[in-house]
């Protein structure tokens, strides 16, 4: 097979040296003009230090079998991440630690008599934490926060961290011993000469191609048997995209349907809803732009016969053509609305009250819901 890759980062290397070794031909088209993407590393020109230039990247991991994998392309030197602080003037041992709580608060704990400190701290308040900066009062009590988290949290991510999802907090570790270590796996490095030497080394087989300064552009896709895309999510460089939800106002249609509790998940409705989403499938003002929308749809396909529309209609709501019987209920239902609306059956084609009607039918019957 021939499979193009969108990025020749870290993660397209080992994916297409491991189909390259399995007798696949790969092709990879990288936009800038280096490998190894935000890991890359670069000599300083003047002073010859190895420079990550999109940022530190240490690699840690507790997986045997990944860290014999990256060895076998680059040799490791060990490095550990032991970060200090300075905050109020001191300089402090992070991730917050027995020392550091010692230190802050002027005492001498034990382990375990610094865990309920700290627990004494904590914000009792807040049971359900709709922030960082909810969940970190929570957690270490406002002090603590203040003074190691509020800070570095607004430098971080260039906002409040009252506007952080709660589960950012996750990633940083709070320990009641003397390990300054920031993360706990088994194995630490850095590649000796840099990241850009070890993604190199991952790409060098004769069945891989990487052509840089390229874009894979949509129409290019066809020629691969397979492509596989790392590039930014929205093509704009975001690397994650948040949706916005607004808890205490929930979709009211759509939670007739599959929101009995917004949130929680469960199986089944303490009582059932089947009138209530009969009603919203009537009248509720999603369905009835949703229905003008497809009424005007169908009204200008002036090219088609009426029963040539009405099997579009059928095809895209149920994927399937309309059956005989239906398509002559249907034809006589637009008869009937005609009548109603008074408009002369010679307008019906053209008509879109007429034909938002069928929508509306469409979106009520039981085969689609």
């Amino acid at each position: 097979m021939h499979i193009g890759f969108a990025g020749a980062g870290f993660s397209c290397a080992v994916i297409a040296r491991e189909l390259a070794e399995r007798g696949h031909r790969i092709t990879m088209l990288e936009q800038r003009d280096h490998i190894a993407g935000n890991c890359h590393t670069e000599r300083d020109a003047e002073t010859g230090v190895l420079v990550h230039r999109y940022g530190p990247h240490i690699f840690h991991t507790d997986d045997a079998e990944v860290w014999a994998y990256v060895n076998r392309f680059a040799s490791f030197k060990p490095y550990v991440n032991r970060v200090k602080a300075m905050a109020a003037g001191r300089v402090w041992s992070l991730p917050i630690n027995l020392l550091t709580i010692n230190q802050f608060f002027g005492t001498t704990l034990t382990p375990d008599a610094a865990a309920r400190f700290v627990a004494q701290r904590a914000d009792t308040t807040i049971a359900d934490p709709a922030s960082f900066e909810e969940q970190a009062l929570k957690f270490v009590g406002r002090e603590l926060y203040e003074t190691f988290f509020r800070g570095y949290t607004r430098k971080q991510w260039g906002c409040e961290p009252s506007e952080i999802p709660a589960s950012i907090l996750k990633r940083l570790p709070l320990r009641f011993n003397y390990d300054d270590n920031y993360f706990s796996h088994r194995f630490q490095g850095m590649p000796e000469h840099g990241y850009t030497a070890l993604i190199a080394a991952i790409l060098d087989h004769p069945a891989i191609t990487v052509n840089l300064k390229t874009t894979l552009r949509r129409a290019e896709v066809a020629q691969f048997d397979h492509v596989f895309y790392s590039g930014p999510l929205d093509g704009d460089g975001r690397r994650s995209l948040y949706l916005k939800v607004t808890r205490m106002e929930g979709p009211r249609f759509l939670e007739l349907f599959d929101l009995p509790d917004q949130n929680a998940t469960r199986g089944r409705r303490d009582v059932t809803s089947v009138p209530a989403q009969a009603l919203a499938l009537l009248n509720d003002p999603f369905l009835q732009d949703q229905s003008r929308f497809w009424g005007e749809r169908l009204a200008s396909r002036s090219d088609e016969l009426i029963e040539q529309r009405i099997d579009h209609v059928y095809r895209r709501a149920l994927g399937r053509p309309a059956r005989p019987r239906e398509r002559e209920r249907m034809v006589a239902f637009l008869n009937r609305m005609a009548q109603l609306r008074e408009v002369d059956v010679q307008q019906i084609p053209t008509s879109t009250e007429i034909w938002q009607d069928v929508a509306h039918v469409v979106f009520n019957m039981k085969e689609l819901i």
